[in-house]
């Protein structure tokens, strides 16, 4: 658990979520810039190939998300272990933000994540670009661990879980095609 449960935590909530959220911006741009490291390989594909092999992945992603087809996920399926947060409550909170935002040592279900870093590979953005997406994925993640700790609502965990394939069908599907036509371009 995150945050603790009563008001007599030896550290203030808002402090364990920012530094939870500055590990996961690192972890997200640290992710991002191995992204565009890789994005070079793609360089020799034409940019009409690229195009399509963006949109490809883009549709792949929506048809699994919509359970029409079925594409297991590079990841690691297991959760952070609890002893990062119990031996020191900054630090721990800082690492697991970190491992949080990099999505590598974390059980990651949607694909949206993987479509977008597979679009920008391919689309071979510049430096800026890359790591803004990737910064954004994790002040995105931050988001979560904030309305958890504001919202205070019993039914909240209910409410996202009904919308959230919609919303992370939706973005990732956007911001490939829009990396699709700003390549064109």
């Amino acid at each position: 658990m995150l945050f603790s449960p009563g008001w007599r935590a030896p550290v203030r909530q808002d402090v364990i979520l920012a530094v939870f959220t500055l590990g996961l911006l690192l972890g997200g741009t640290l992710s991002a810039t191995v992204v565009w490291l890789l994005s070079g390989f793609s360089a020799p594909i034409s940019p009409q190939g690229r195009v399509w092999a963006i949109l490809g992945v883009a549709l792949l992603g929506v048809l699994r998300e919509a359970g029409l087809i079925r594409i297991p996920l590079p990841q690691n399926a297991r959760q952070i272990p609890q002893d990062v947060l119990q031996r020191r409550l900054r630090l721990g909170t800082l690492q697991f933000g970190f491992e949080l935002g990099t999505g590598v040592r974390t059980f990651v279900s949607a694909s949206a994540p993987y479509v977008l870093a597979l679009g920008l590979l391919l689309s071979h953005q510049g430096f800026l670009a890359t790591a803004i997406v990737g910064t954004a994925f994790g002040l995105g993640r931050s988001v979560t661990a904030a309305l958890t700790l504001w919202s205070r609502d019993a039914d909240r965990d209910v409410t996202i879980a009904v919308r959230m394939p919609w919303v992370t069908n939706l973005t990732a599907t956007v911001a490939l095609m829009a990396l699709a036509l700003l390549h064109l371009l």
